[in-house]
């Protein structure tokens, strides 16, 4: 068992260093070359890296939130998923650590942060709902002076710095927070009978597809089931459940 968590640790944190280095030369790469001379197709595709790379942001402090990214290590699991909030919109590990204990201890209700009510049914209401909970003046203060410095960086490389920063940035933030809510909130803890208390759901998808979603997070009644299980190993534990009923069912 011990050899077994030492190796899910080391290809956690190997994963976190390939997405977190991925993030940062994706970046330098974006403010320094002249992106603004690309074809549109190559613009398109960079902005959804860089997008992919800013959801692996999240979803490393994600899993440091429930201690499993070090498991032996808390002191670097904290700093780890501390850096990664602070890189994707100068979020606080603290604050997004408290709200998300509280998503899982009462999801879907009205003490989960995340939920966005029986009144707000529509999804952009819950969406803006969703972000209020995260977004305060210290942290849009500190995602501001990221931006200037990023901009001011961009700016001897390129003479439309504030299309870099717009482009390169700030679109695959909001494309992210977008992303994140869609497959990690909305569809799997959306009620469609407000009179029923319904479980968390799962959305099951193609390997390819579900890494690219949002790095397995549909993969959602299996975390909240097992929280403390890092994300890449999300599909193999939804196998491993279904082979036991089977086995179960066949036993039965």
């Amino acid at each position: 068992m011990a050899d077994e968590a030492n190796d899910r640790q080391r290809r956690g944190i190997k994963l976190a260093f390939l997405i977190c280095s991925g993030w940062l030369v994706s970046l330098l790469v974006a403010l320094i070359l002249p992106v603004h001379q690309g074809h549109p197709i190559v613009v398109m595709v960079a902005v959804a890296l860089r997008t992919f790379l800013q959801t692996g942001l999240f979803i490393v402090a994600h899993d440091a939130m429930h201690g499993s990214l070090a498991i032996e290590q808390p002191k670097l699991n904290r700093q780890i998923g501390h850096w990664c909030l602070v890189a994707y919109a100068g979020l606080s590990f603290s604050a997004c650590q408290a709200n998300h204990q509280r998503h899982h201890l009462a999801p879907a209700t009205e003490m989960d942060p995340d939920f966005g009510g029986l009144s707000n049914t529509s999804v952009l209401s819950w969406y803006f709902n969703f972000l209020s909970n995260y977004l305060c003046a210290q942290q849009l203060l500190k995602l501001g002076l990221i931006w200037t410095f990023l901009y001011l960086f961009a700016n001897q490389f390129s003479p439309h710095p504030a299309a870099v920063i717009g482009l390169f940035c700030i679109l695959p933030l909001v494309l992210s927070s977008l992303q994140l809510f869609l497959v990690g909130t909305y569809l799997p803890h959306r009620k469609t009978d407000p009179l029923k208390s319904e479980q968390t759901r799962s959305l099951y998808l193609p390997t390819l597809l579900s890494i690219a979603s949002c790095y397995h997070f549909g993969y959602h009644r299996e975390h909240h089931d097992n929280p403390t299980v890092p994300w890449f190993q999300l599909p193999t534990l939804r196998t491993t459940n279904r082979r036991r009923r089977t086995n179960s069912l066949n036993y039965s």
